[in-house]
């Protein structure tokens, strides 16, 4: 069937609700993605994506169809992000407190309020199709390591690379949806692309999703983190890998300083066990991770773990440590011990 925008439109803008709703539902998804891309956080992008729907409701009767409806809502979904990152109230969620002595960090970074993407999200979304002005594909602007990269970069040449280079609008069309002039919107995006290029790590392309070696590469590190076996995991790394926890701002770079890292945690009198169920955040194979207890007999959720591949080892593992993420990714808060 058929669905007339235009006469949604019409009806929407006399106040029929459920019209909106059809007019709005088939760009739901990907604003969900654009708000998750500006703010890195899967709730914020959750909670924009309600002030944008909301606005754009209230907003109808000024709606004068200069351009697209999708168009309309991106403009009102990026400067809702915007908004957003400027809210002082908007501040990390407090950093875990560890159990046991953590050795020296490589680095110390800026508390973040980073988090997973569900790829169950990502089914059917479609950006875009190919224009000129896409810079990257759209795989890469989903992974983790893209996600954080746009967390560095100062908003508004975050929304300019996104809009332009993720995206593809036109520089006439998203210098419009920033409300500035072009000259300004492509200053910002060439300060932008600058800086992600520093930030992108350029390194043998890792297994096709779903294929045979990621699904090895996984089944190996999971049964090396369940057994809390240090060697299994640092015999899959890079020489160059990262462990990162965010929010906490403790980072561990290449194998010796990650051997330290999981040794402190797991050699040691009355060191717990994980068990891993297989999840599947920002197009790249990860875990939801639950703490075993041996008195009930129960394993409680503690968060999610994201594997970043490249070629046949793992270079980076980013832990979050919030048990309110088992639902996001449709699992269970806890599972037996087995």
């Amino acid at each position: 069937m058929v669905v007339d925008s235009d006469a949604l439109l019409t009806r929407a803008a006399l106040g029929d609700e459920d019209s909106f709703r059809q007019l709005a539902a088939p760009f739901r998804r990907e604003l969900h993605l654009h708000c998750y891309r500006m703010l890195g956080s899967l709730q914020d992008a959750e909670d924009v994506l309600q002030e944008t729907l909301l606005a754009a409701w209230r907003g109808l009767d000024r709606f004068e169809g200069r351009a697209s409806v999708r168009s309309w809502l991106y403009r009102i979904a990026t400067n809702r992000c915007l908004n957003a990152l400027r809210d002082a109230r908007r501040r990390p969620q407090a950093a875990k407190r560890f159990d046991f002595p953590l050795p020296p960090p490589t680095r110390g970074a800026e508390p973040s309020r980073l988090e997973p993407y569900p790829d169950a999200l990502l089914e059917g979304v479609v950006d875009t199709g190919p224009t000129p002005d896409i810079r990257y594909e759209t795989k890469e602007t989903v992974q983790l390591a893209f996600i954080e990269a746009l967390q560095r970069l100062p908003p508004r040449e975050r929304a300019a690379l996104v809009l332009r280079d993720v995206l593809g609008f036109p520089a006439r069309e998203a210098a419009a949806m920033l409300g500035a002039s072009e000259d300004s919107v492509k200053s910002a995006l060439k300060r932008a692309r600058a800086r992600i290029e520093q930030l992108r790590h350029d390194g043998d392309p890792p297994p096709a999703a779903g294929s045979p070696g990621e699904r090895e590469l996984a089944r190996r590190f999971a049964e090396a983190f369940e057994a809390n076996d240090v060697e299994g995991i640092v015999e899959l790394l890079t020489d160059d890998a990262w462990v990162t926890m965010p929010p906490e701002a403790l980072e561990y770079h290449g194998r010796e300083a990650i051997r330290a890292f999981f040794s402190a945690g797991w050699h040691r009198p009355g060191a717990g066990r994980n068990r891993l169920l297989p999840a599947h955040a920002n197009g790249q194979p990860a875990f939801g991770c639950y703490r075993r207890d041996p008195e009930t007999g129960i394993a409680n959720g503690a968060g999610l773990i994201v594997l970043t591949l490249e070629g046949d080892r793992i270079s980076a593992v980013t832990r979050f440590h919030d048990p309110g993420l088992m639902h996001a990714f449709g699992l269970p808060e806890n599972v037996p011990d087995r």
